[in-house]
């Protein structure tokens, strides 16, 4: 798949979502916010309560560019834990070691920060980690390694060239882009988290 086909897919998807999903999407969705094809523009009909819920699901999946198996088996391992089962499936999956890639600053989209981590670049406590899934815990390290560090991406990176596309770092991490070395310093929480979703309606979707 190219690139500009890749970029047209996420634009058609982002304005099927209702959110820009990368940074090149933003432009696109920004000139046709409202749904793809023939009747886009026309007033959505009143949607069923499972239509929404769906939606949302979508919106939290593609945000994270998971599949749905990877999305499943983690609202199953939220369900067991204590607390707000939405709130605690988005803080599992903010704690995969790419979507801490991409928080820091490592990466400019989602998929960019997991391509990173399966090409062997990110050190998670001085040792390689190729598993994008990884649970990195509070405490934890994660670096680019020092010989990919010279690659013009990661200069380019460090010199925070994707700040402008990026939210703020969010509080649960400490990052010092110029040594492109960034620490998880306590569990995300579902406020602090920079994801559009309504994760009540996610639950209700997989409990259904």
């Amino acid at each position: 798949m190219t690139n500009v086909t890749r970029a047209r897919r996420q634009a058609r998807l982002s304005r099927a979502l209702g959110l820009a999903l990368t940074p090149k999407s933003v432009k696109y969705f920004e000139k046709r916010p409202y749904p793809p094809g023939e009747h886009g523009r026309a007033r959505r009909r009143t949607e069923s309560d499972y239509a929404v819920r769906l939606r949302e699901k979508q919106r939290l999946r593609a945000q994270y560019a998971l599949r749905e198996k990877q999305l499943h088996r983690a609202y199953l391992e939220a369900r067991k834990e204590s607390g707000l089962t939405g709130e605690s499936l988005v803080e599992l999956l903010e704690m995969r070691l790419d979507s801490l890639v991409l928080r820091a600053g490592f990466a400019r989209t989602m998929l960019q920060a997991r391509q990173t981590v399966t090409h062997r670049h990110v050190l998670v406590d001085g040792k390689i980690v190729d598993r994008p899934s990884f649970r990195v815990k509070p405490g934890q390290t994660i670096q680019i390694k020092p010989k990919s560090q010279a690659m013009e991406p990661f200069q380019v990176a460090a010199a925070g060239a994707h700040r402008d596309v990026l939210p703020a770092t969010p509080s649960y991490l400490r990052v010092n882009l110029e040594e492109l070395k960034a620490e998880l310093v306590s569990r995300p929480k579902r406020a602090d988290v920079p994801v559009t979703c309504e994760v009540s309606l996610v639950v209700e979707y997989y409990a259904r």
